[in-house]
């Protein structure tokens, strides 16, 4: 269906004005992170990559980011290996409850970080009498990581059918063999979205981890929170957050691109 001219105009002048709003302040992060005016004067007078230099060799923005990228790459690995469990389970199986279980899995991302983060730090120090640790924050970031997995997987599942594993079968082969050679395949593009934006998800998170790590342990948006405030780290902040801005866009960019293969989607081809 074709929009009148005039509809059409105003749909798309206010989805510019949308991204302006949005990614203006992300862009002047950016431009400040290579701005020389340590208060950060507008317009800029002189860029410089003496910030940069300085963030590189800041240990705790480097502590920041090794910890943001190991809690980020367990959480994705959990993610995948029980969102994809848990949307085989749902898919092959018609049970009592069935929506419950899938409403269930899907919470943990639609309820408040703040919510979500008091109740895991209840549970880890009062009901399971754990110390909060890197593990405690792995496994915080994993709830509302395999969500995005399990969606993922699920949608993939939808859309296929079971008409090419109900062949294999058919020809003799068994459901560990008809797994490896014909669903795993035709999941691979939705696996690895669904592993990207988990990344990002639990790269970028904050409010959970803020409940759920140690004073010891430090992610790298929780060393921004923290240095946020003080003058002489104003400059390294900016630039660390620009680094944050790339680091959470292209796994999210890439997993878009995977999303959209439509014939990896019904065949598993590449």
């Amino acid at each position: 269906m074709r929009l009148p001219a005039g509809l059409r105009a105003a749909l798309t002048g206010f989805t510019l004005l949308v991204l302006v709003v949005i990614y203006t302040p992300l862009l002047l992060v950016v431009l400040n992170s290579f701005n020389a005016d340590r208060t950060f004067g507008w317009p800029p007078k002189k860029l410089t990559l003496h910030w940069w230099d300085v963030a590189a060799h800041s240990e705790g923005a480097r502590a920041a980011l090794w910890t943001s990228l190991q809690v980020a790459a367990f959480a994705t690995l959990i993610a995948l290996v029980l969102g994809t469990l848990a949307a085989m389970a749902l898919r092959r199986t018609t049970f009592f409850g069935r929506n419950v279980v899938s409403l269930l899995i899907i919470l943990p991302i639609a309820l408040p970080g703040i919510v979500t983060g008091l109740a895991l730090q209840n549970a880890f120090k009062t009901v399971l009498g754990l110390q909060l640790s890197l593990v405690t924050i792995v496994i915080a970031h994993a709830t509302f990581c395999i969500v995005t997995v399990f969606n993922n997987v699920q949608a993939r599942f939808q859309r296929l059918g079971g008409n090419l594993e109900a062949a294999s079968m058919d020809l003799g082969a068994g459901p560990f063999t008809t797994f490896r050679l014909v669903t795993l395949p035709m999941l691979r593009s939705a696996l690895l979205a669904g592993g990207l934006l988990s990344f990002g998800l639990s790269f970028d998170e904050i409010v959970v981890t803020t409940f759920t790590a140690s004073s010891q342990d430090q992610t790298l948006p929780i060393w921004i929170f923290q240095n946020l405030f003080r003058p002489n780290q104003a400059p390294v902040v900016n630039v660390v957050a620009a680094v944050l801005v790339v680091l959470s866009a292209v796994p999210i960019y890439l997993a878009q691109k995977l999303s959209g293969g439509t014939a990896e989607a019904m065949t598993g081809a590449r």
